[in-house]
């Protein structure tokens, strides 16, 4: 039985926007790297466990002090999550937004901003998750500042500008292609 859609469309035009399907081994790919994140969340959240509490904390001759390393090892543990939460972005966006509806519409759990996702807020949204995940490399590199160089320092501080700076052209030009969308919404 073929439905009203696929009756009006051409064999080609069909295969075409058929072709659209060709990504989800793509997103699938990218859960099976969201499981390997939790797994790599987990190692790291064992090891912290394992070496405060259970070996006598943190050998101060290691590191420069356990206090450090502990908020590097926590902060590990946030960049994961903030990766993670950038696969799920892209993964639920990109997929509603390119291949098929998800139907979530009344489901408790369905993300407030999938309602209003498009390719645009997609880009806008995982701009602002990279400045996110670049911040947390960026906090890193501050707190461990006296055991890198200032050229490594200099260039991951121009590359989180630089991400700034896409993520604020982005959103400048979302806001200038729908100027009525913004200013109705006020």
């Amino acid at each position: 039985m073929t439905t009203p859609t696929q009756s009006r469309l051409g064999p080609l035009p069909y295969l075409i926007f058929s072709s659209r399907w060709l990504q989800l081994p793509l997103y699938l790919g990218l859960i099976v790297a969201q499981a390997i994140y939790v797994v790599q969340f987990v190692r790291e959240l064992w090891h912290l466990v394992t070496t405060t509490l259970f070996n006598g904390g943190i050998d101060a001759s290691v590191a420069d002090n356990a206090e450090t390393t502990i908020m590097l090892t926590v902060l590990g543990l946030i960049d994961v999550v903030m990766i993670s939460n950038l696969l799920v972005m892209v993964i639920v966006g990109g997929y509603e937004t390119f291949v098929s509806r998800l139907r979530l519409e009344g489901h408790p759990d369905q993300p407030e901003w999938l309602s209003h996702v498009n390719a645009t807020v997609l880009k806008v949204k995982l701009a602002m998750a990279i400045i996110g995940i670049s911040s947390i490399h960026l906090l890193a590199t501050f707190i461990k500042a006296g055991s890198l160089s200032n050229q490594t320092i200099m260039w991951q501080i121009l590359l989180h500008l630089t991400f700034v700076a896409s993520a604020l052209s982005l959103a400048y030009i979302d806001r200038i292609m729908q100027p009525n969308a913004k200013a109705g919404s006020h």
